[in-house]
């Protein structure tokens, strides 16, 4: 049978999500823990991979297994033997024709900024931060620019892998909430590195070293060179992901828009 799992975890102390030869990632820690209560190996695939030092909020996966368990055993019985930092919040049966990764419509990210002249003491390793003063309103400005289908050539790192630079870019929402600034995106898919890069050129925007529309410039000259650099990984949040209804998940990305900030 195939199973799907919801999950969150603190990334921080993790090289990223795909499995690694050091056994460091979130991907080894979980099939391990699977393994635990399925009494056989487990290889599961998830809906967007993280790297090192990105959280999730709503990351899905699913796997296949002969094993006859309870569902509650998928949730309570894998985070026994889950390291603290990562839990499975849901647990459901699924049609073998469900793929966590190929299903999905689009996904979701947010990025936390702390936004004060102090580094984070309680929030270290779970915000990005930047000392200067940020105007919002301009880089809600330079936004604009980017919502729509483009190709992000401009945002994608060296090692990135997709087969397409041309992304459609659903939504991007920049709040400020006390001392924190909150951006949301929503995508069909994301670069590598996408998400990092376009906030980096944000703050550029807000710190007034850039105008607004030097976002769409280099956004058409496809020039990563021309762009800034890639933001800290610490503030990412892999916030959750689309799936047609006929899927019936448990949880998608209108879920997780009120979990954090």
């Amino acid at each position: 049978m195939r199973i799907a799992l919801g999950l969150e975890y603190d990334g921080a102390g993790f090289c990223g999500w795909q499995s690694q030869a050091d056994r460091g990632s979130v991907q080894d820690a979980l099939e391990a823990a699977l393994a635990k209560v399925a009494a056989a190996p487990l290889r599961v695939v998830c809906a967007g991979r993280t790297d090192a030092g990105v959280h999730a909020l709503a990351q899905v996966v699913h796997f296949d297994t002969e094993a006859q368990r309870p569902l509650t055993a998928w949730v309570r019985g894998v985070n026994a033997h889950l390291p603290a930092t990562i839990a499975v919040r849901w647990a459901q049966q699924v049609s073998e024709a469900f793929h966590a990764r190929f299903c999905a419509r689009g996904r979701h990210y947010r990025y936390l900024l702390l936004n004060r002249p102090q580094r984070p003491g309680l929030w270290s390793h779970r915000v990005g931060w930047q000392h200067q003063p940020l105007a919002v309103e301009a880089m809600r400005e330079a936004a604009h620019f980017l919502l729509g289908e483009h190709d992000f050539s401009a945002f994608r790192s060296a090692e990135c892998q997709a087969k397409s630079p041309i992304k459609t870019l659903r939504r991007l929402d920049i709040e400020r909430q006390g001392e924190f600034i909150v951006l949301d995106f929503a995508a069909n898919a994301f670069l590598h590195h996408m998400v990092r890069n376009l906030v980096g050129a944000l703050v550029q925007v807000g710190k007034g070293s850039q105008r607004p529309q030097w976002v769409g410039e280099i956004l058409v000259a496809r020039d990563r060179q021309r762009a800034a650099a890639t933001f800290a990984a610490s503030g990412l949040y892999f916030a959750g992901v689309d799936y047609d209804a006929v899927w019936q998940i448990k949880v998608g990305a209108g879920d997780t828009a009120s979990i954090l900030f």
